[in-house]
């Protein structure tokens, strides 16, 4: 065998003319133009554009999404689109985007809101073109998944803190609608925070879930089952969200006390049913039961009920104080009347897949915050979000039934992304050609000829 070493040598040269890197990227081209993003975000950010300017303050934020989706991780990454004007278009300097983020930021509320008025109403059109595959299309609940990550910061930026893992940095929390285990998920809500915000502030749950909310489709905000772990499980979180007409559903994590460990004492081991695993099967050594009959409930909303899962630890594992009678013991609560217990206690622990949608957002961009001012950083945010909807919603309208549907950000950009093409001009038209021996080369032309066949809003 032949090592790297005794190969011929490879003379490089800068020369070649019509080549393009990121030739898949025009599949977010495509997905901006077909949800109407670029458009709506245009019309959203006019009162930002200055007299005289030659980019539009919506083309700019849609080349900061797109570099993002891409595997940027600050503002100057853009370069990578600005060296490839017959993909991308003309694309601002670095100047002109850094002041464009200093004039949304000094008018933040405004910004926020025309930014999240332009994610919403592209994703009402990304659900419309999706038909029965959008989330909520049979009449089921759409999972709205709450929770909040440490996102640490290297530098004294403003209201960086140190944070409850003895960390430094900041403390955001999350809303995504999970597609479930055929799909990605969308973040609804990107709220920044400083590093020592608590884990179960109810306001901020309750913020982070109107925002989230105001992101569906009108038709579908009460089709909504609100997921969290134990800190969203506060009186004044749940009550909120059990206000007459809001009509919403939860499931929500809810702290072990020494009342729920008595009442799982005195529970007859009749009362346990076996519980499922992640693919609705018995799983050995696991058991659900309801506590709501053995516990005072006054003071908590009327129709609570309290569902325990109780599970032997694998070998090995060291025992907790909480662990009950040589079991790891958990509770959630729910509002939902029927359905199995073990039914509604898989649908809770499905709320984990939150941590892989906060994974991908993390490797889009929300990794490190890359701007010293607090506002700059909810801008930037807000950035992150868009980026994560630009790859899920091109997942949803392009790939559809296929294995790159549920690829995370990291493969759809080895595989699809990052393929080189060259561009051909000939008969009026351009044509992108990628390698043949390419494995995806089929999945990225199938993808682009769905997108294609798409109607841009009017």
């Amino acid at each position: 065998m032949k090592s790297i070493a005794s190969r011929g040598k490879i003379i490089a040269s800068a020369d070649a003319a019509g080549l393009l890197s990121h030739a898949g990227a025009l599949l977010l081209l495509h997905t901006l133009r077909v949800t109407g993003l670029d458009r709506v975000l245009s019309a959203q950010l006019e009162r930002w554009r200055p007299e005289r300017a030659v980019h539009d303050p919506g083309k700019i934020v849609a080349d900061l999404a797109v570099s993002l989706a891409l595997g940027g991780d600050c503002l100057a990454d853009v370069a990578v689109l600005r060296a490839q004007p017959d993909l991308f278009g003309p694309v601002a300097s670095d100047p002109t985007v850094s002041r464009l983020i200093d004039r949304l930021a000094r008018d933040e509320a405004k910004a926020l809101n025309a930014l999240r008025t332009a994610r919403a109403l592209a994703r009402e059109r990304a659900w419309d073109l999706a038909g029965t595959r959008a989330p909520g299309s049979d009449g089921q609940l759409i999972p709205l998944d709450l929770d909040a990550t440490i996102v640490i910061a290297h530098s004294d930026k403003e209201h960086a803190a140190p944070t409850w893992k003895h960390s430094f940095g900041f403390h955001p929390m999350t809303v995504f609608a999970d597609h479930g285990p055929q799909g990605a998920g969308e973040p609804l809500a990107i709220v920044l925070r400083p590093g020592n915000a608590g884990s179960n502030t109810a306001a901020d749950h309750i913020e982070a879930t109107r925002l989230a909310l105001a992101q569906l489709p009108k038709q579908r905000r009460r089709q909504v089952l609100i997921r969290t772990d134990s800190g969203g499980g506060t009186h004044e979180f749940l009550t909120w969200l059990t206000k007459p007409g809001r009509r919403l559903s939860y499931s929500i994590g809810f702290t072990l006390t020494e009342q729920v460990q008595q009442a799982v004492l005195r529970l007859p081991k009749s009362a346990w049913t076996p519980a499922y695993d992640a693919d609705r099967q018995v799983r050995p050594g696991a058991w659900v039961a309801e506590l709501t009959g053995l516990l005072d409930l006054t003071g908590w909303p009327k129709g609570m009920r309290i569902i325990a899962r109780k599970e032997r630890p694998h070998p090995g594992a060291q025992l907790r104080f909480t662990d009950v009678d040589g079991c790891r013991v958990t509770c959630f609560v729910t509002n939902t009347k029927q359905g199995q217990l073990a039914d509604l206690e898989l649908r809770h622990r499905r709320r984990a897949r939150a941590e892989d949608r906060i994974r991908c957002a993390k490797d889009t961009g929300l990794t490190n915050l890359p701007l010293h001012h607090f506002t700059r950083n909810q801008i930037w945010c807000e950035l992150v979000a868009l980026a994560c909807e630009l790859l899920a919603w091109m997942q949803l309208l392009a790939l559809p039934g296929t294995a790159a549907q549920t690829y995370e950000p990291k493969r759809l950009r080895l595989r699809l992304f990052t393929v080189a093409g060259r561009l051909v001009r000939g008969g009026r038209r351009l044509r992108l050609r990628i390698a043949a021996r390419w494995p995806w080369a089929g999945d990225i032309l199938t993808a682009l000829t769905r997108l294609q066949a798409l109607p841009a809003p009017t």
